[in-house]
């Protein structure tokens, strides 16, 4: 019993001083990996390190781009209401705001070497302090190009990942509209406004019930993919036959989780090449839907069956 007693002091008495052991070992440890981290990361070579950007322009092969920060939301500068998609003009600060590079020439040759004295890509970015940083960016090597810091006049070469982000059209880089899901199941009535007259679709009204299955078939075939214009103005409404006088206005009520839920579509002319124009609710973009869809909305065929 006795000899019980003194293991079990002994142990109470090795338990702290394994705990601090422990605790001396674990922050050792911390402390070594926070080391290598920061060797690894003064290891590193950036070709740009800018704070906060709140403008980037660039030139590639598909024209000239500038956007600028306004009030924390990005605008595209030659269309300030154009719906941009956020994410884009954050993916360049994020790649171009602090490029790392994969190293720096030294007594390099001339610019025309590395193609950079007509470079395929130009990017300038702007501080919150209006100062500038000029990149160029010239011939592909290996899975890297060379790219020049005009700012700094140092030559860099860098991943080849960061030119993805510059490679996208302005229409690929627009933030289209959110479209609810429609089908007969939870479409609950269709109203339709034309020259002065309208026609209700009423999922209660059981005379109605071929009608509701043929317009919800239309509202639930709607992509919203393509688009004529992406921040039409009032006076150009009209020669897309969206205008108050000329266009056809779709009223839908539908529901959405048990809640009742309004759609607006207006659908104007025809484009010539099997489409409509369409806008949604108080959008900007006039969208193209192909006329058979738009057909299948208005239930043309009873329409056509009626007269």
């Amino acid at each position: 019993m006795e000899k019980k007693k003194k293991r079990l002091l002994c142990l109470l008495l090795i338990l702290p001083l394994l705990l601090v052991i422990l605790f001396l070992m674990k922050n050792h440890n911390q402390k070594q990996e926070e080391k290598q981290e920061a060797e690894e990361e003064a290891a590193k070579i950036y070709a740009t390190d800018i704070s906060e950007v709140d403008s980037v322009s660039y030139q590639t092969e598909s024209g000239e781009f500038t956007f600028e920060k306004k009030e924390d939301t990005w605008i595209y500068q030659q269309d300030p209401d154009f719906p941009l998609a956020q994410t884009y003009p954050e993916q360049i600060v994020s790649s171009f705001g602090k490029l790392e590079a994969l190293r720096e020439l030294k007594d390099g040759d001339d610019l025309e070497a590395y193609g950079l004295d007509a470079p395929a890509y130009t990017v300038k970015l702007t501080d919150t302090d209006g100062k500038e940083t000029e990149l160029s960016i010239g011939n592909a090597v290996d899975e890297a190009y060379y790219l020049l810091n005009k700012t700094t006049e140092k030559i860099y070469t860098v991943s080849s990942s960061v030119i993805g982000t510059l490679q996208h059209t302005l229409e690929e880089m627009a933030q289209l509209d959110d479209y609810p899901n429609i089908g007969s199941g939870n479409l609950k009535k269709e109203v339709i406004t034309r020259g002065g007259e309208t026609t209700t679709y009423d999922s209660e009204n059981e005379d109605d019930a071929k009608n509701i299955a043929a317009v919800a078939g239309g509202l639930g075939a709607v992509t919203l993919s393509s688009a004529a214009d992406y921040s039409v103005e009032d006076k150009d409404l009209k020669g897309f036959g969206l205008d108050e006088a000329s266009r056809t206005t779709v009223e839908a009520t539908y529901t959405k989780d048990e809640e009742e839920q309004a759609l607006t579509l207006y659908i104007g002319s025809e484009d010539g090449e099997g489409n409509r124009y369409v806008m949604l609710n108080d959008s900007r973009i006039v969208y193209l839907i192909s006329v058979d869809v738009c057909d299948n909305i208005l239930n043309v065929e009873d329409s056509a069956e009626t007269e």
